[in-house]
């Protein structure tokens, strides 16, 4: 009996491409394939008949044997939106009718119903019982559109869509601020770089390995740095880490990347046969889910997004574009990460291969959106988007006492701004400092502009400076600076209006 038992089991049992095994009679399935996480509860769908719903398992596994595991999140909403609504006029379904179909076709939007022929074209298409012959042969008649792709881009979308160069840079300097002061943990700090430098898919950080992370120095002793990216959204591939894209990193991040690594593979030296193999990022509880071949310790990529924006969330930038804390994920790094590319003039074979895309019919949104993303900032319009920005993140000195003003290796000043040689303010760093003063002082936590400081002056040069750029990328290097000084520039005339304390 205990070996009949055993061979029953061995026959339900289904293998995904990279070869993890599940049982497609269970009636719920949560696994793991590789970073994704699997999870299908059967019993709660009490709309269709029991029959019905051992069909849909066999198709269902289909997908997870033939195609990659993401695809069922795309099919399954769709069907379950479908049951739900059908099953309040007519009860339980025991088949898909073309009736059902043509009830439903006007309810849902026109992505889902592309998504839904697709699942039943295929359950038909393999004799599964559950498709009448007529629903089929409507599907095969509806004429639907697809889903609108990249209206968050073209339109700018201060939510979903591309981030502009003041509320990135806002970003870059909350997230750099938050990791020094340990409000951000390293893998954190590590994951959102990467976002922003690689523009990747939050499966394809998930999938990376310390081994990933490489240093080279050339004979001249030149250090160079890269990351190889797993590929994802491969078809004919059978496992996300069988094919790559070597990526070069800037020595200010590969070098702390490559040295973060190196401490990952230490903590796995007794973890792992070999701790080249850990992950870049583990998981903070592996024991919530159990293993997949070759990816022991990885986040599965949905925590892993879950996980930074949860992080993030914590910080406060303010777009200069809805006075509201920035929404922050992984999505509007990829999509900036386009518009930017596209903004440097590269075409759509170049920035279909930075995001790794296989064809371009994805990436000409971000062509067609750059003539709507130059924006021309003046001395008014600075003036009243700084507040907002919240660029400005020093400490306004109202009193400037003999001790400041005697202090003169701490003194900021620009001949080239102010011919008079007039303090614009001091720095609290009391070290060297490798950036250009006084441009970067004013985005600086550590800069103390003086009250009767020539800021005003410091505004009409970084514009003027700006219009005298051709290239909106270039000309936008500085508008974060421009938005932080025209910011001081408000808190000196409140100052001298309401006069010493």
């Amino acid at each position: 009996m205990k070996s009949n038992t055993q061979i029953t089991n061995i026959a339900n049992l289904r293998h995904t491409r990279s070869g993890e095994a599940f049982d497609v009679t269970s009636d719920v399935w949560s696994f793991r394939v590789e970073t994704s996480h699997i999870y299908v509860n059967f019993r709660d769908m009490i709309e269709i008949s029991p029959e019905l719903r051992e069909s849909l398992k066999a198709v269902l596994s289909w997908y997870l044997t033939n195609r990659s595991p993401n695809s069922l999140s795309g099919l399954l909403g769709p069907f379950k939106d479908f049951i739900r609504k059908t099953y309040v006029v007519s009860g339980a379904l025991a088949e898909i009718t073309d009736v059902a179909l043509l009830n439903y076709k006007v309810v849902p939007s026109a992505g889902y119903m592309v998504n839904l022929r697709s699942l039943l074209n295929k359950w038909h298409a393999l004799q599964y019982p559950g498709i009448t012959d007529s629903a089929a042969r409507l599907l095969s008649q509806l004429r639907l559109r697809g889903h609108v792709k990249g209206v968050a881009v073209l339109t700018m979308d201060p939510k979903e869509g591309p981030f502009t160069s003041i509320e990135l840079e806002g970003i870059q300097a909350a997230v750099n601020s938050a990791f020094a002061v340990g409000e951000l943990t390293e893998p954190i700090f590590f994951m959102t770089w990467l976002f922003m430098a690689l523009g990747c898919r939050p499966i394809q950080l998930a999938a990376m390995k310390v081994a990933d992370v490489t240093h080279h120095r050339d004979s001249t002793g030149k250090d160079s740095f890269s990351i190889r990216v797993p590929r994802a959204k491969q078809r004919g591939s059978s496992g996300q880490r069988d094919q790559f894209k070597v990526r070069p990193l800037a020595a200010q991040i590969g070098k702390p990347l490559r040295a973060y690594a190196s401490r990952i593979e230490a903590q796995f030296k007794d973890v792992l046969v070999d701790p080249s193999q850990a992950p870049l990022f583990p998981m903070k509880d592996p024991t919530r889910l159990e293993a997949s071949m070759g990816f022991d310790y990885h986040y599965c990529s949905g925590a892993l997004s879950r996980s930074l924006c949860d992080a993030l969330k914590r910080l406060i930038v303010v777009s200069e574009r809805t006075g509201k804390r920035i929404h922050i994920n992984p999505r509007r790094f990829r999509r900036t990460f386009g518009t930017r590319a596209a903004q440097e003039g590269h075409g759509e074979l170049i920035i279909a291969e930075l995001l790794d895309h296989s064809d371009t019919q994805n990436v000409g949104v971000y062509v067609a959106a750059v003539p709507e993303i130059a924006e021309r900032i003046d001395k008014a319009l600075a003036l009243q988007l700084a507040p907002i920005a919240q660029a400005f993140k020093g400490t306004l000195v109202t009193d400037v006492t003999d001790e400041l003003k005697r202090n003169s290796t701490q003194h900021i000043l620009d001949l080239r701004i102010d011919r008079s040689g007039a303090v614009m303010g001091s720095c609290g760093q009391n070290s060297y400092c490798r950036f250009g003063a006084p441009v970067a002082c004013y985005t600086c936590a550590n800069f103390q502009p003086w009250v009767d400081g020539p800021h005003e002056a410091v505004l009409e040069y970084l514009i003027a400076r700006r219009e005298l750029l051709q290239d909106a990328r270039i000309a936008e290097v500085n508008d974060r600076t421009i938005l932080a000084v025209a910011d001081v520039v408000h808190l000196c005339r409140d100052a001298k209006r309401v006069g010493p304390a």
